[in-house]
């Protein structure tokens, strides 16, 4: 049964005032009797008013203003999905008064992220997204939106912060732990397995965790574990870096690669002509697809960047719009892709 509609117009006839009280009522302005108020609520209570809040929201010509801060997917193609997200859900928002701007900053420049950082608190936005890889200056970034009364909305990482409003990702930790029940089915008791950290972020050593702790619960494992950090992304000095650390761990078999550049280590492996290495990685970026296809790379997690993206602009959309509520944290499955499902996703 479709609900009919009323307008001020009919609920001030059936309660006896003027359009000019209901008004009022309605949005909470003015001086009203206690008689009117008490006419006009019994009305609204027999008809079941439901007020429209985007309609209120075009009348009164509100613009609410989002930035979302992410680093350059020119530079890092990971965060192609990511600026994806935002995009469709700003398009979807955009006829309802909800303004979303992008500001990149350099994913390897600290400055980089405290300048863009700054503009956008100067500017004074209604909230903002970011994907914070820097924990020192994202949590000043977080900080000072909340003194400035600008809600914040993270993804992909969760900091330890209590000026966020909204954070939504994965659990990294059970990532881990999902990493190394798959790592648990490819190798034998004795196997050396190296944990590395490509450009390391603050999200890597939690999944780093998450890994360990799996193992750690197994009593009959005498896994030997390596972490190792690289810092060099240019191609050829990583595969030098590649070289010497195998040079140092002769018996690695086994890779866990904590973000999205498996791929770096699988050309690496093969220019060492090392063709056998069991990886398992994150994301769909085109490079490990292929791998993933050609059986170099053995798993992959999917973190699903762009739905992050997407929900986290829309759930600050429909808090603005709707003013509903959503919850602190919101974790997101944990899918593991391999040759036989990735074209689903694809």
């Amino acid at each position: 049964m479709i609900k009919e509609k009323y307008t001020i117009k009919d609920i001030a006839q059936m309660a006896g005032v003027s359009k000019g009280t209901v008004d009022r009522v309605l949005h909470n302005r003015g001086k009203v009797s206690k008689i009117a108020f008490e006419k006009v609520d019994k009305v609204l209570k027999e008809i079941d008013y439901r007020p429209n809040p985007i309609a209120r929201n075009l009348k009164r010509n509100k613009i609410y203003r989002i930035d979302a801060l992410l680093p350059d997917p020119k530079l890092d193609p990971y965060w192609i999905p990511v600026n994806e997200g935002v995009i469709e859900a700003a398009n979807e928002f955009a006829s309802f008064g909800i303004l979303v701007t992008k500001h990149f900053y350099n994913p390897n420049n600290r400055i980089s992220f405290s300048e863009q950082s700054q503009k956008i608190v100067a500017s004074k936005p209604d909230a903002l997204l970011t994907a914070p890889i820097y924990r020192k200056e994202s949590q000043a970034l977080l900080k000072s939106c909340c003194e400035h009364h600008i809600m914040s909305a993270i993804i992909n990482n969760l900091l330890d912060s209590m000026d966020r409003h909204l954070f939504i990702g994965q659990d990294l930790n059970q990532s881990g732990r999902v990493a190394a029940s798959l790592m648990d089915k490819l190798i034998d008791r004795n196997d050396h397995i190296a944990i590395i950290h490509i450009n390391r972020e603050p999200h890597m050593k939690v999944k780093e965790s998450g890994f360990k702790d799996y193992f750690m619960a197994r009593p009959d494992s005498k896994l030997t574990i390596t972490s190792k950090k690289f810092n060099s992304t240019e191609k050829k000095g990583f595969a030098t870096d590649v070289s010497q650390f195998l040079e140092n761990n002769p018996k690695i078999s086994a890779f866990f690669v904590t973000n999205s550049k498996a791929h770096m280590l699988v050309e690496a492996l093969l220019e060492l002509n090392k063709k056998d290495a069991i990886i398992i990685g994150y994301d769909l970026l085109a490079e490990n697809i292929t791998f993933l296809r050609e059986g170099k790379i053995n798993f992959l997690i999917h973190q699903k960047p762009k739905r992050q993206a997407y929900l986290s602009v829309s759930h600050l959309a429909e808090h603005f719009l709707f003013g509903k509520p959503f919850p602190p944290q919101e974790f997101l499955p944990i899918d593991i892709i391999t040759t036989e499902n990735v074209h689903y996703y694809l």
